[in-house]
């Protein structure tokens, strides 16, 4: 019998979603859910399990990245240094991103080029210069964010990490993606006149 292309029933799409939804949660809710179960489970179990969404749910086209990501949180933890790597963890995931965006930089098409194209496939070279841009900027941010990250780690105080990595650093994310949406319907408006 030949296999068909046929959308996923609801029933198979529910669970994917579930989990989509969780592991989304995991990921924002990392600062404050290390310092909830890091002191009670242990830094081992966050890490595995972690490790383990992060090798199973990464796209196809990232997965050599994931090495990016787990190798030094691996190397960390094996040097017995669980507690560390869980503070870490943010650190590992920007400058793991900072590679990602900065090498589709010289690996076209860009990360945002890549995404604008799944809502406008024929996109024009304005737009592909835009969305250059944008991932330029994505590249600072990650290593800004990274070397934020890493200064709350050094610091030494559990709060101030909780506060920067769990709060700050997604507002500073969201005022990101606010402006970039701003500008884009701003110069979307512009090119239609």
């Amino acid at each position: 019998m030949a296999a068909t292309n046929t959308p996923l029933s609801k029933s198979t799409a529910g669970p994917s979603a579930l989990l989509n939804l969780l592991l989304g949660t995991l990921a924002l809710g990392w600062p404050w859910l290390s310092g909830l179960l890091a002191e009670r489970a242990g830094g081992w179990a966050l890490l595995t399990l972690v490790a383990g969404l992060a090798c199973w749910r990464l796209p196809t086209g990232y997965r050599r990245w994931g090495g990016v990501v787990l190798i030094p949180a691996a190397l960390l933890a094996l040097a017995g240094h669980a507690a560390l790597t869980v503070l870490l963890w943010p650190v590992v995931i920007n400058v793991a991103l900072l590679g990602v965006f900065a090498w589709s930089l010289t690996h076209p098409p860009s990360v945002i080029e890549r995404l604008a194209r799944r809502e406008q496939p024929d996109l024009p070279a304005s737009g592909v210069r835009y969305t250059r841009r944008v991932t330029q900027v994505w590249c600072g941010f990650f290593a800004i964010n990274a070397s934020l990250a890493l200064a709350t780690v050094i610091h030494g105080d559990r709060a101030l990490w909780t506060l920067y990595n769990g709060g700050v650093a997604y507002a500073a994310m969201a005022l990101l993606f606010a402006g970039d949406w701003c500008l884009r319907q701003r110069l979307k408006k512009n090119s239609a006149s």
